[in-house]
This record gives structure tokens, sequence and C-alpha cells, in this order.
């Protein structure tokens, strides 16, 4: 093997290593990766890598912001619309703001280039808020803002760079222009969007074929970002507003066996695209370096570290009078919510992690401007935007299970919602049994056995969500999963002797094998 691939082989197991090594310390991934992928990179003889701009906001972006605006709740955002909306518009464009002015201030950064650096560093991240609250059960409504404010401040923070970078290319600005763009890109970005998502969705109810509606799924968020960036309006808001309005619409348009491949395709293709982002900035951190080699690393350091405090209070500054002003100024919003509590909203506060977006962002700035020079101290804002997101990953994200500890926020993990849902659910079922028994096409004896199987169900959910429950039921139900599974396993083995004694078609044997893989995964319920 060459040298190159001896590289390329090692650049790959440690990317591994951190991935498992995120597994198995429950850190979320985007920690180990940004902090490992620096460390990679600067280990002597790793090659100097160098990505096109355009490759990241056209390949990468449109499948993140489709795929968290798909999955995110609209019960959620219409419920919390208000402190959303202030968190994704107004926090936005005040922190690119403060952040433009210490940039310019303490920095140095000519003021167009100090404002694309604001913007870059304007939308945060949930991966790790999300992945934290989740398993520590930390109150919902914080994770639907959280999760809220990420998506639509990926949409407004990214037009809002756009105007940036375009006033730093083009070397002219207006105030009132850019707001006109902001307002005009914005709605008709939402559109087209919409307009998308319904001739997707219309496609897709005439569709029952699996790999091709992945294949369309894959496709729709290029759909609705390629046109609108073709016309120079907002492609984020057409992409986050195609999501939105699909998923919504997902239940009615995905038939069960589709839904299972492709929830989990987005789910790696979504994983897999973060990781991406991550290594490759982490590994850029060299070339960086190499273009600040003329900066005093001390003045690097004091900058990173104004710039990352600045982040963070801001966001305090403007969550407390965001929270509570419009409750004290209006009546209707005193009367339609409740008053918040004092330890969510320093939840909210805190939680500030900026991630995949802004590495996205910050690595499509361009590289040369109109006139062909080089665009100004680019090198340094990549820095500064690594920095900050390290620093609120680091700082943030490690401290958040202990902030959620010590605020007395724990409670319901993930896990007990959804064994709450199961048993609701079986509740409906067994409900739906008692009406459709006088039916002449019910067999008593089928409706009996079915009966038993959900109340069964019953039983062991609500065993496992009793502390004081003596582990009778579980130990049975794991007995009962022990003989099925020995059951599937001859199954398997018989399956794989007719195939290897050639008595049935390769296509046959995948298609048995995932009928008793579907039935191994539901014995966990």
């Amino acid at each position: 093997m060459h040298g190159d691939e001896l590289v390329a082989l090692a650049l790959l197991v440690a990317v591994m290593a951190l991935l498992v090594g995120a597994y198995r310390t429950s850190v979320p991934y985007p920690i180990l990766l940004v902090v490992g992928s620096a460390l990679i990179a600067l280990i002597p003889g790793m090659p100097k890598v160098d990505v096109d701009p355009n490759i990241i906001l056209v390949v990468a972006l449109p499948p993140l912001l489709y795929s968290a605006a798909f999955f995110t709740s609209l019960h959620d955002l219409r419920r919390n619309i208000q402190p959303i909306g202030l968190l994704a518009i107004g926090l936005v464009v005040v922190t690119t703001l403060a952040i433009g002015v210490v940039a310019h201030v303490v920095v140095g950064l000519p003021w167009s280039v100090a404002f694309v650096l604001g913007a870059v560093v304007s939308p945060t991240d949930p991966v790790a808020a999300t992945e934290i609250a989740g398993r520590l059960g930390a109150p919902q409504r914080y994770v639907a803002i959280v999760e809220g404010e990420s998506l639509l401040n990926d949409a407004t923070g990214l037009v809002v760079y756009r105007i940036a970078v375009v006033a730093v290319i083009s070397g002219s600005f207006s105030l009132a222009h850019g707001a006109l763009d902001f307002v005009v890109g914005a709605g008709v970005g939402i559109l087209i969007g919409v307009a998308v998502g319904f001739l997707i969705a219309e496609l897709r109810r005439r569709i029952e074929d699996a790999p091709t509606e992945i294949t369309i799924s894959l496709l729709t968020p290029y759909f609705a970002y390629l046109p609108a960036e073709a016309l120079g309006v907002s492609a984020v808001t057409a992409a986050v507003t195609a999501g939105i309005y699909l998923g919504w619409r997902a239940p009615e348009l995905i038939a069960p066996q589709t839904r299972i491949q492709a929830y989990s395709f987005w789910e790696i293709i979504v994983f897999v695209l973060n990781s991406a982002l991550f290594v490759v900035i982490g590994l850029q951190l060299r070339t960086i370096l190499d273009g600040l080699s003329g900066s005093s690393p001390a003045k690097l350091a004091g900058d990173a570290v104004v710039v990352l405090l600045a982040v963070i209070v801001v966001r305090f500054l403007w969550v407390y009078p965001a929270t509570y002003l419009p409750r004290r100024l209006s009546r209707r919003v005193r009367a339609r919510e409740p008053a918040p509590k004092a330890e969510n909203v320093f939840l909210v506060a805190f939680t500030g992690m900026r991630g995949a977006v802004s590495l996205a962002a910050a690595l499509a700035i361009p590289r040369a401007l109109d006139s062909g020079a080089p665009f100004p101290d680019r090198d340094l804002v990549l820095f500064l935007v690594y920095a900050v997101i390290l620093g609120t990953l680091l700082i943030q994200g490690l401290s958040l299970p202990s902030i959620i500890e010590r605020l007395g926020l724990g409670g319901d993990s993930d896990e007990d919602r959804e064994l709450r849902a199961r048993i609701l659910a079986a509740q409906a079922a067994i409900g739906r049994l008692d009406e459709l028994a006088g039916e002449d096409w019910v067999r008593d004896d089928s409706a009996q056995r079915m009966r038993g199987l959900y109340e069964f169900r019953l039983r062991r959910f609500a065993a496992r969500l009793d502390i004081e429950d003596d582990g009778s039921i579980e130990e049975g139900s794991q007995a009962y999963q022990r003989l099925r599974r020995e059951a599937l396993e001859a199954e398997r083995g018989e399956l794989l002797r007719l195939r290897r004694a050639g008595e049935i078609s390769e296509e046959a044997m995948r298609r048995v094998e995932r009928d008793l893989d579907l039935e191994d995964a539901r014995l966990e319920i």
C-alpha cells in the first residue's frame, strides 16, 4: 500500500474509534468528533484537507435541514411559536449584530466580515442537547423549544449569512435592501417549499415501493433547495418548509414497511453527514492554522475566548427579557401561556451549543471576492467558528447533565414516555376488540387470543414503570423471548440450508429473513 492509502486507512480507523467511544461513554458524538478530529489533524504527517465550499452548501446542507424539519413536531412548533420565534429570529439577529461588533472592535475584522462571523455562529444545534435531555427526562417543553429554535434559526441564520457574504463579495450593503431580501426571500422560499411538498406528497400517494419512495425522499430536499437557490431566494427556508409539510403528512403517505426502512435510512444519512462535517472542519484545522501562522498564538487564543464568551453571554442577555417582558406587556400572553419556571428559563439560556449548520456555513464561505481578491480573513473566521463550536460543546454540552440534575429538572425519560404511550395504545386496541366482538367475521378464539396478547403487554409495560414490581412479569417475558428466539434461529438455519442447497433464490431468502427479523425486533415490545 502507498503512503496516502495508509494515511486514509488510519484516518478512517480513528474516526471509527471516536464514534465507538461516543457510543461507549454516552457522550454525544459531536463532542468527541470535534475534539478528536482536531487532534488527528495536528498529528505530523496528516494530509491537509481542503473542500470546495459549494459542495458543502449544495450537498450536505439540504438533507440535514430537511431531516430536522421532517421529524419536528408541528404541534410543538405551534404551541411554542412565541418563545421559538423570539429565539429563532430575534436572537439570531441580535447575536449576528453583537458578535459582529465584538469581532470588529476586539478582533479587528472588517465590519462586513465580522457580521459574516456573527451570522455563522448564530444558529444553535440541538443534537447534543436533545440526546442528553431525552436521557435525563428534561421537561418536554424545554426540548420542544430547543428543537424548534434550532430548526427555524437555521433558516434565519443562513439567510442573514447569505446577505452578509454577498455584502463582502460585492463590497456594498444597504440595510433596507437587506431587510427586503430577508422578507421576500423567506416568503418565496416558504411558497416553494409548500409547492414541492404538495407535489411530492401527491406523487408518493401513488407509489408503494420502498426503494423508490426512499430515493424520492432523499431527492426531495434538493427539489426544494435548488430551485430556490437558482431564483436567489431562501433555499434553506424552502427545504425546511418542505420537510415540515411532508413530516406532517407522512403517516398518510408512507406504508408501515416502507416507514421502517426510510426512517432507518435517514437516521444513517444524518449521522454520516453530521460526522463528516465535524471531521472535515477538524481536519481543515491544520490548513487554517497554517494560514494564520503570522498571527500571535496568544492573540488568537484571546480572540477565540472573547468571541466564545460573547456568544454565551448574548444568549443569556436575550433569553430573560424575551421570556418575561412579553408576559408583563400582554395580558393575552399571560392568559395563554403558563408562567415559566426560573429553572426552565435558565436551562434554555444555557443551551446554546453550535454544530453542523455553523460548520457547513463556515466551510461554504467563498475563497475569493468578485474582484478576484481573496476573501478577507477567511482563515481567521474559520478558526473562530471552530473555537465557538468546540467551546460550546465542551463547556455547555459536557456540563448540561449536571445542570439538569442540580436544577431538579430530570423526570420521565424518553423510555418512560414511550412506555406510557404503549400502554395507551394497547388500551385502545383492547377497546376496539370489545367493539368488534359482535361482528360476524370476528372469531371468538381469535379475539380472545389477541386480547390476551394486549393484556399481557399492558401488564408488562405497567410493571416496567412500577419500581416496586418484583420482576416476575418481566422474567416470564424474557423466558418467552428466549424460547421464541430459539425457534426463530431454527427458521433462519433452515433458510440458510435452503440457500446453500440452491433451493431458494437470494431474493426469496432475504424477504423471509426480513420477516423473521421484524418478529425478532417485536419481541422487545
